[in-house]
């Protein structure tokens, strides 16, 4: 589309063409990720960009590179790499002074309006820089906006290239600084020196895939250290440009990192802190919440992950299954599925890695990688390769394909029955449990049905018929607040004890649903056991319910809220919580040997992909590619009598087929 448009503007001036491209690139450039990259970045050669300038300040970008010649005639400083491709109308004047001048007059002196940042102009003089920095002061002269040394968030101007002698540097300016390319500066010529820069490819052929050579490595970063010795930040030309560059330079200390794709590169570093984590970390984290954009209607009051709330001061410890009854023949009384909202496998390794800190845990990674039996399930939905958490949902509960955003109902309103409706009437004792609200999609398709997962008093309704022993999660509004003006509460109450304390549920033998709102609440270090307690106290009131045996399926509902929010501390801690439930189911399962626990999720969300990390401390990076879930093949993991039967890739289906066909 921008060659169309350049092509469009060919016939008309080329002041009238920087206007049209600025003007358009307000619209394809997104203007609010400045003041939200704390890594400096600098845009190389910005002068080769499609809207020189403008496209790189869009994106908050620290430093701005120029190429400078004089002109043949001595008056005009042209931009460009090549003197034979200089054109002349680009002028540093109309690329970068002028627009840089307006913008400082408009934000009041600052680049800018809501922050303190300095924005730099790297000029890389390619002439004799002489006449040509003569030519460069004169040019200055008439912008005192971005020139006034006396501004604390004035432009900082940087000479690199073609320079003067060092013991010259003095001379110039107090606004005019200058780029070094060595360390044998005396104190004197460091004072106007704001920045070293140096080629990479003289101490390393890295190309920018993998990881450095370990020798190469060592002399980088000894350069990095003897350079920020001096006081002065470090930056490296002539590197490779990617992600895994990034990261590499950004790991390594690198003030400014070199990109040619500024897009890109500052959409890598933005908001980065929802893209790294580690235990005991010492930064308190940023005090700004990241809110879920595409929840549905019961869950869209969800208040959002605050990165301040979510670190931790230690991970968790895992536990060790004895494997008594693990994949051998033998009865099978209880069920426990546990169901990851939105949980894919790098889901799952990202707080494995992030839990295995060394220094931190005697006993690293997560329960669930203890069990041994494994398969894969395919998630797409009846009528879409994309399910959605009804869809999904509902096939974990009924065994059938459904159409995305029902709840264990067909197209045509027949109700798909559901493993409680099957289980209930033979006598055992059934509970759901959510990290979440208890009508959100997949608690619902365990024990309501619809065409519509938004219909909450459609599917809450469903519980008057007294199938479930428990259920527990957050959302008293959706039994209270209803557009049906049922009481539905009271209703409830006849068969039901209503609670709001999870330590209420295995207190007696009656039928308890119990609503605690701090369900509902992203998990910090305080709540990381909430759904591990509930989970303990179902299974023990179930047990004692039933002498037939129970189901109870458990879900970590906001797995899949913190990747609708690509927030990876939020998926973390969500991820631990979920895991320190499954440690309770493989406790009792360990306890009873006739239990069967099944672990996987309904879709993953947000395309999760992780970029590094390190295993002695625990760190990670990963990015989300999407806000919305993805078709990923999920992991099933599966503990206890016939645990084997559950390995292979087979449709999400099959695993509530696979257990029906199991007990006896």
């Amino acid at each position: 589309e921008l060659e169309k448009i350049i092509q469009f503007t060919s016939s008309i001036s080329n002041q009238m063409k920087r206007i049209t491209l600025f003007v358009i690139s307000c619209f394809i450039l997104s203007f609010s990720t400045y003041g939200q990259i704390e890594q400096k970045l600098h845009s190389h050669n910005d002068y080769e960009r499609v809207v020189p300038f403008y496209q790189a300040y869009a994106q908050g970008i620290h430093s701005i590179e120029a190429d400078v010649f004089i002109s043949k005639n001595g008056d005009e400083l042209l931009v460009g790499h090549e003197r034979e491709s200089l054109l002349q109308d680009n002028t540093l004047e109309a690329l970068y002074l002028e627009p840089l001048t307006n913008l400082y007059k408009r934000n009041h002196g600052k680049a800018w309006a809501n922050s303190n940042r300095k924005l730099q102009l790297l000029i890389d003089i390619k002439s004799d820089p002489k006449p040509t920095i003569k030519l460069l002061i004169q040019k200055l002269e008439k912008y005192p906006f971005i020139t006034d040394f006396n501004n604390p968030h004035a432009l900082k101007i940087i000479l690199s290239g073609e320079r003067p002698r060092a013991d010259e540097f003095k001379n110039y300016p107090d606004y005019i600084s200058f780029d070094g390319n060595h360390l044998n500066y005396t104190k004197e010529q460091l004072q106007k020196i704001d920045l070293l820069s140096f080629n990479l490819k003289d101490y390393t052929d890295w190309n920018g895939k993998g990881t450095l050579k370990k020798d190469q490595e060592i002399k980088v970063k000894n350069l990095i250290e003897q350079v920020h010795s001096l006081g002065k930040p470090i930056r490296f030309w002539n590197t490779p440009d990617g992600i895994t560059a990034w990261n590499t330079f950004s790991n390594f200390g690198v003030d400014f990192i070199n990109t040619d794709t500024p897009e890109l590169c500052a959409n890598f570093f933005k908001n980065f802190e929802d893209k790294t984590y580690v235990i005991n970390s010492n930064d308190k984290g940023v005090d700004k919440v990241r809110k879920a954009e595409r929840l549905d209607k019961t869950t869209v009051g969800f208040q959002g992950f605050n990165n301040k709330d979510l670190k931790l001061s230690q991970g968790i410890e895992i536990y060790q299954p004895t494997y008594k009854s693990d994949g051998k023949e033998g009865k099978i009384k209880n069920i426990i599925l546990l169901i990851g909202d939105g949980t894919g496998l790098n889901q799952l390794q990202v707080a494995s890695t992030v839990n295995s800190n060394h220094k931190l845990n005697k006993t690293n990674g997560l329960t669930i990688f203890n069990m041994k039996h494994i398969g894969f399930q395919n998630t797409s939905s009846k009528d879409a390769y994309t399910t959605d958490s009804a869809a999904g949902g509902s096939a974990l509960a009924t065994g059938v394909l459904h159409d995305n955003r029902h709840i264990s109902m067909s197209s045509n309103g027949v109700e798909h029955e559901s493993i409680v409706d099957f289980l209930q009437p033979q006598g055992y004792a059934c509970g759901v449990i959510t990290l979440g609200n208890i009508a959100d999609a997949t608690p619902a398709a365990f024990y309501g049905h619809t065409t519509e997962r938004d219909f909450s008093d459609e599917i809450t309704r469903y519980l008057l018929e007294g199938k479930l022993t428990v259920l527990n999660g957050a959302g008293m509004s959706t039994l209270a607040k209803r557009k049906d003006n049922l009481d539905l509460v009271n209703k409830l109450s006849n068969n039901y004890i209503i609670s709001d304390k999870i330590s209420d549920i295995d207190k007696n033998d009656n039928k308890i649903i119990c609503i605690d709102e701090r369900m509902d609440l992203a998990a910090n270090e305080e709540t990381l056991d909430l759904l591990a307690e509930a989970t303990r106290r179902t299974i023990n009131k179930l047990e004692n319910t039933s002498k037939k045996g129970f189901f109870l399926m458990v879900e970590g509902a906001k797995i899949d809220y913190a990747g609708h929010a690509n927030s990876l501390p939020g998926s973390i801690l969500e991820t631990l919580s979920f895991d320190l439930a499954v440690q309770e189911a493989l406790k009792f399962a360990d306890t009873n040997n006739e239990t069967l626990v099944i672990v996987t999720g309904d879709h993953e969300t947000g395309g999760l992909t992780l970029i590094d990390g390190n295993i002695e401390t625990g760190e990670v990076v990963a990015l989300y590619v999407t806000d919305d879930h993805t078709p990923m093949m999920l992991p099933v993991f599966s503990y206890g009598p016939h645990a084997n039967k559950f390995t292979g890739v087979y449709k999400n289906t099959e695993i509530i087929n696979r257990i029906k066909s199991l007990i006896k």
